[in-house]
């Protein structure tokens, strides 16, 4: 993931920061709790595509 487009990407249900997660290939947000797909390199920011993280997931 560029960091660069990382740093101007913004949670659209929260508009909190996203964090990249390499293992589950992910932007993910804390403040909402929805990890969001990124499909060849193209990061889905749509709420109805985003998965709940998990309460171990919101802990790390």
């Amino acid at each position: 993931m560029d960091k660069k487009l990382l740093e101007v990407l913004a949670c659209p249900v929260s508009h909190g920061q996203l964090f990249y997660n390499q293992a589950s290939n992910e932007l993910f947000c804390p403040a909402s709790g929805l990890a969001y797909p990124i499909d060849a390199g193209i990061p889905v920011l749509l709420e109805a595509q985003a998965r709940p993280m998990t309460e171990a997931e919101k802990q790390v």
